[in-house]
């Protein structure tokens, strides 16, 4: 079990993320411009919103980031899922051992056992996992397909 309320204050807003990063990373906000959601999942996500929240982690130097990580503010921005990011990752390339090191990364890292970004953690309101997509949703769903199904799972 997670500690939502420590990992919403340590993590930034989804939507704060993509703008604060539109100079190193302007593919986040091309994707956030360009994309639209499946109006009939977003009406199901919207049965789902007061309970659950999202946790992800991002890179700006990632293209499956650049693909991910703006369609989860769309998400949040029309069903009011909370979506947190904890971004800004780097790989430490001299010690494969401590693989997000710098920057310094946040103890969450560890806590979620981070292999591959974007990693994206479904959690009820009580912090339980329910689900993840790492990376990418499985081949031919889209991101807000995948998560629908993990909430109706």
């Amino acid at each position: 079990m997670y500690d939502i309320e420590g990992l919403i204050d340590n993590s930034e807003d989804v939507k704060y993320y993509i703008e604060s990063s539109k100079e190193k990373a302007p593919k986040y906000m091309q994707k956030y411009e360009s994309y639209e959601l499946e109006a009939d999942i977003v009406t199901k996500l919207n049965c789902h919103r007061p309970d659950y929240t999202i946790i992800a982690f991002s890179a700006e130097w990632c293209p499956d980031c650049y693909n991910n990580i703006p369609v989860l503010a769309h998400i949040q921005e029309q069903t009011e899922i909370k979506t947190r990011i904890f971004g800004h990752l780097m790989r430490d390339a001299k010690n494969p051992n401590k693989r997000w090191r710098i920057p310094p990364s946040p103890e969450e890292v560890e806590l979620f056992d981070l292999v591959k970004i974007p990693s994206m953690y479904v959690l009820d309101k009580e912090g339980n996992m329910l689900g993840k997509i790492i990376e990418n949703p499985p081949e031919g769903k889209s991101l807000e397909a995948a998560i629908l199904e993990i909430l109706e799972s």
